[in-house]
């Protein structure tokens, strides 16, 4: 009984803080368990991203930084290297002759064929003569009747002389016949001068080649009446044999251009198609221009060719490469060997170690896939031709190809990807 009264009796202060303290104990309880589970689920994912950097990235890197690289590589080689000059050129003929007629007159005849080869005299068509032979007789005729009062002339001048020495006429009657015999050569020579042009205008009836080259399209039909004034003409004939290509070259290379002219030695030029890949005709250069094109900083030249296979037409567009020189026991490398950055050229050298350095060198001329260098490489050195995007100075390589050949793969890279079959090296792959 007294107990109950003691309760009853505590101070309404007492009594919230006995209420509290089992509330406040209640939510830290709940905090620490939420607490706990997270920390829980966030271990795990931890735990994986931390394995996938020991066995992912890691190994990645690893592998990147510390597993040889597959290269192919190549040895330097030493020869005598030719030295080109490229420019652009279009073929021209020696001649372009657009047949036409000369006399007016009915085509009778058309003697070729299209896109054939034809001789200088060869014949292409005929014209009706027969006006034309008329002419001709009439012509001739003329002249016979000129001709022989011309003779009775000359016989009465011979009289004449002979009486006046015998005093039987006056000189002035012997002058006179003088004279006429005189008329009379002049007659004959304009006769003979009608009678040529006529022949002359029959000739013109049968049209001959002026030159010899390949006949184009026909542009007249026989039947047709045709003149001299027709602008078309019958046919064109070009000239393809010898012919000849106008190119340019840039102006800094005029110099040894000019040089290599005044030596008087040939220099031969290559005419190529138009993706400069096939060769098409062998030629020497012919002439050099006078002046300098100022619009495009070019000099034009000529070169011709004998075309002896017809691999060349007018207006044709060529590549063309002319021998300027020919530099001796020259270093040379593929192009795909040779690497640029900020401070110039370079090349990856293989060591025996088969470790990787890289080297400044100089360059020289290039020509197709090959390129001279001038300084800082030697012959029989091997540098790297291919995989060279993941190499730094200092990097293990794996030769998988040497100078186009296969090479086996070393064990510790027998899980690298082999080269194929044929020799062509195949880039490892650089997925992780």
């Amino acid at each position: 009984m007294s107990s109950n009264h003691s309760h009853e009796l505590l101070p309404p202060v007492s009594r919230r803080r006995t209420f509290l303290l089992p509330g406040s104990l209640i939510v830290l309880a709940i905090a620490a368990v939420g607490f706990y589970f997270q920390h829980q689920s966030a271990a795990p994912e931890t735990q994986i991203r931390s394995a996938e950097g020991r066995h992912g990235h890691g190994d990645h890197d690893h592998d990147d930084h510390d597993a040889p690289t597959a290269v192919a590589i190549e040895t330097v080689s030493q020869d005598d290297f030719p030295v080109y000059l490229n420019g652009l050129g279009t073929v021209t003929a020696l001649r372009t002759v657009t047949v036409k007629p000369r006399v007016d007159g009915q085509l009778m005849k058309v003697a070729f064929t299209e896109g054939q080869m034809v001789k200088e005299g060869d014949l292409l068509a005929e014209i009706d003569p027969r006006a034309f032979q008329v002419q001709l007789q009439q012509a001739e005729g003329q002249l016979l009747r000129d001709e022989a009062l011309l003779k009775n002339a000359e016989l009465d001048h011979g009289r004449y002389q002979k009486l006046l020495e015998q005093d039987s006429i006056s000189s002035q009657q012997t002058v006179t016949q003088e004279a006429l015999v005189k008329q009379y050569q002049g007659g004959v020579e304009m006769d003979k001068a009608m009678v040529n042009n006529a022949k002359l205008q029959l000739s013109y009836t049968r049209l001959t080649a002026p030159t010899h080259g390949r006949v184009g399209l026909r542009q007249i039909d026989q039947g047709n009446i045709v003149h001299a004034t027709d602008a078309g003409g019958l046919v064109v004939i070009t000239q393809l044999q010898p012919i000849t290509v106008i190119f340019t070259l840039p102006e800094d290379k005029v110099q040894p251009i000019i040089k290599r002219w005044r030596s008087n030695e040939p220099v031969s030029v290559f005419a190529y198609d138009r993706a400069g890949k096939n060769r098409l005709a062998e030629g020497k250069l012919l002439a050099v221009d006078n002046q300098i094109d100022p619009t495009t900083g070019t000099l034009k030249l000529k070169a011709q060719f004998d075309n002896s296979e017809h691999t060349l037409f007018a207006n044709q567009f060529v590549n063309i490469k002319m021998h300027l020189d020919t530099l001796s026991g020259a270093t040379l490398v593929s192009s795909a060997a040779i690497q640029h950055d900020s401070e110039g050229a370079f090349v990856y050298l293989v060591d025996k170690d088969k470790t990787v350095q890289m080297r400044r060198v100089t360059l020289g001329p290039t020509d197709d896939d090959k390129v001279v260098v001038l300084s800082n490489l030697a012959a029989n050195e091997t540098v790297v031709v291919e995989g060279i995007d993941r190499l730094k100075a200092g990097s293990q390589v794996d030769i998988a190809q040497k100078d186009g050949t296969a090479v086996a793969a070393s064990p510790e890279t027998q899980t690298s990807p082999q080269p194929r079959p044929e020799g062509k090296f195949r880039k490892r792959d650089r997925r992780s």
